[in-house]
C-alpha cells in the first residue's frame, strides 16, 4: 500500500468549519450513536468535510478531533488509511477513480487510464491547466459484471470505452456533469446480462426495477437433431395453405399480459410500411434521445438508424406509427407504457425544465 501523507503546507488552508447546513447535519449524525461511542461518526464527518471542501485538509481533520474528542492522530490515521479520502486539492468539477483491478484491467482499463492522461493530465492526483479535473487508479471498486467502470464522486459509470469516457469527461468539464446518466453506460439494467437473461427464461411477465424494464429473453432455441414435437394440430391449412389458426394454434402465439392478451411478434414489421415514422438527415447537433426513460445507447443507435434524432419527431407519433416502432424494437407496448410522446414533448418544448415541471423529476 502506497504511503499517504497530506498536502504541503502551501495548499493547507488556514482554519474549517461546517457550514450551517453540514453543522447541523454532523450533531444529527452524532447523535445517532450510544453515549460514549460518538467516535464512530468520525468517517461520516470526515466525508462530509471532503464534500463541503473537495478534499480533507489537515484543518478539518483537526476540527473533526475536536468535535467528536479524539486525539488528533487517530483522525488522522482514519483519513491516511482510507484512499476514499483525498488528502490533496483534487479536480473541482470532476475527480475521476479508474478501476484497475483485474476485471476491468482485462476489458480496456489501461484504454481508460490512457484516455485520462490525454485529456486531464499525464500523472495521477495531478489536476489539469484550470485546476478543474484530476484523476487516479484504484482498485476494485465493486461493478466487476460492468467493466471496466470509474467513479466520479460518489456515482459509477460503467461499460465504458475510452470514447464514453471522453464524453463523460467533457461533460464535467464543461460543468455539465449532471447530465451524464451513472451507471451501464449500454443498453442493460445495472448488473443483468447483457445478452439477455439466462435463468427463470420460463416467465413471460416483464421485470420492472427502477421504472425501467427488463425484457426477458428468448424461448431457448431447440438443438438442430430434436425430434419434431408431435401435435394433433396441423401444420397447415389445406385449403388455405397458411399456418392453422384453431384455437391452440392462436393459444400458442399469444401472450398474456394483466387483462389485455397481446399478439406475440416473431418478426420485425416492414421498413417499407406506411406506419413507419417519416426519418430525417442526421441534424448537426441531435437531441439526446436518452434523455427519454426506456432509452439507451443501443436503442438511441437503432433510432438514429431510422432517421429518427429528434424529439419533435417523436413528440408527433400517432398510434399507427408507435406500434410499428414497438414491433421493430420488440418492446410490447413499452413506449406507450414508458409514454415516451409525452416525454419527447416537454423536451422538445423546454428541455430539462420543462421535463421537471411536467414530470417532477429530472429526465433520466
Amino acid at each position: 500500500m502506497s504511503v499517504r501523507r497530506l498536502a504541503e503546507d502551501q495548499f493547507q488552508p488556514t482554519g474549517f468549519a461546517f457550514n450551517a447546513e453540514n453543522a447541523a447535519w454532523a450533531d444529527a449524525t452524532i447523535r445517532k450513536y450510544p453515549e460514549g461511542r460518538q467516535q464512530s461518526a468520525v468517517i461520516p464527518l470526515l466525508m462530509r468535510a471532503q464534500e463541503q471542501e473537495g478534499w480533507v485538509t489537515k484543518s478539518a481533520i483537526e476540527y473533526v478531533a475536536e468535535k467528536l474528542d479524539m486525539p488528533y492522530i487517530r483522525v488522522l490515521e482514519v483519513a491516511t488509511f482510507y484512499t476514499q479520502f483525498q488528502l490533496k486539492p483534487v479536480g473541482t468539477r470532476a475527480h475521476v477513480q479508474v478501476c484497475g483491478t483485474t476485471p476491468c484491467m482485462l476489458r480496456g482499463a489501461e484504454d481508460l487510464i490512457k484516455v485520462c492522461k490525454s485529456k486531464i493530465h499525464p500523472e495521477p492526483f495531478e489536476r489539469n491547466a484550470e485546476g478543474t479535473l484530476s484523476w487516479e487508479e484504484v482498485e476494485c471498486q465493486g461493478a466487476c459484471v460492468n467493466a471496466p467502470m470509474v467513479m466520479i464522486f460518489k456515482d459509477a459509470y460503467e461499460d465504458l470505452t475510452p470514447t464514453q469516457l471522453e464524453h463523460i469527461i467533457d461533460r464535467f468539464q464543461a460543468g455539465k456533469g449532471s447530465d451524464v446518466k451513472p451507471g451501464p453506460q449500454v443498453d442493460r439494467i445495472y448488473s443483468a446480462p447483457a445478452g439477455g437473461l439466462t435463468s427463470l427464461t420460463d416467465s413471460i411477465t416483464p421485470i420492472r426495477f427502477n421504472d425501467a424494464e427488463v425484457p426477458g429473453p428468448a424461448a431457448p432455441e431447440a438443438p438442430a437433431n430434436a425430434a419434431k414435437p408431435v401435435t394433433d394440430a396441423p401444420e397447415t391449412d389445406p385449403k388455405l395453405k397458411t399456418p392453422a389458426t384453431d384455437k391452440k394454434a392462436a393459444a400458442a402465439n399469444t401472450k398474456v399480459k394483466g387483462d389485455n392478451v397481446e399478439l406475440a411478434r416473431s418478426d420485425k414489421p416492414s421498413l417499407e410500411d406506411k406506419n413507419r415514422p417519416a426519418g430525417i438527415e442526421r441534424p448537426e447537433t441531435p437531441d439526446d434521445l436518452k434523455l427519454i426513460s426506456g432509452v439507451g445507447p443501443k436503442i438511441e443507435a437503432t433510432l438514429h438508424s431510422l432517421g429518427i434524432y429528434k424529439f419533435e419527431q417523436i413528440a408527433k407519433w400517432k398510434k399507427a406509427e408507435r406500434e410499428w416502432v414497438d414491433g421493430y424494437l420488440k418492446f410490447s407496448g413499452r413506449i406507450d407504457r414508458d409514454d415516451w410522446v409525452k416525454q419527447a414533448k416537454a423536451l422538445a418544448k423546454g428541455g430539462e425544465a420543462e421535463y421537471i415541471k411536467v414530470f417532477g423529476k429530472k429526465p433520466r
